[in-house]
């Protein structure tokens, strides 16, 4: 239904949370190299649980390889500073859901590249930077799947 878009993680954990919610909705994993971290960690495996080996997993040596296999858009980029509320973007089956290393976010040039579809979770940034990347990953997508009454199972 949806490929989730991992640009260069960094916490194996949450990488393996947001692979178990891929499990659990039917969704792609995409990993964008350099990870932070080796995909065979026992901290991405424990996160992920006995769920890892069910899923769809696809991982790019670099954001370009990436790029040249999808559509502008299909693209939707995430960011806590810019962009429409998520519930107001359009989701369409099979969009590609970018999400950034936790520590910086999806780099500026990426906003400017694909200005059409960004989406943001509101949150009070006088108090806190961001969500927890698999937090993040988990509105979105199920805001996605609520929009097009997609239910998982």
């Amino acid at each position: 239904m949806f490929n989730v878009v991992l640009v260069n993680p960094e916490i194996p954990p949450n990488t393996g949370n947001i692979g178990r919610l891929c499990v659990a909705v039917g969704a792609r994993l995409h990993l964008i190299k350099p990870l932070g971290f080796d995909i065979g960690d026992k901290r991405v495996k424990r996160a992920g649980l006995d769920y890892w080996k069910k899923l769809d997993l696809v991982v790019w040596d670099s954001l370009e390889n990436y790029f040249q296999s999808v559509g502008p858009a299909q693209i939707v980029l995430t960011g806590s500073k810019r962009g429409e509320i998520y519930y107001n973007i359009a989701f369409k089956p099979w969009d590609h859901i970018l999400f950034g290393p936790e520590t910086a976010g999806l780099a500026k040039n990426l906003f400017e590249r694909f200005p059409l579809r960004i989406a943001r979770i509101p949150i009070d940034l006088s108090k806190t930077r961001s969500l927890n990347l698999s937090t993040a990953a988990g509105i979105i997508v199920f805001e996605g799947l609520r929009q097009l009454k997609h239910v998982p199972g």
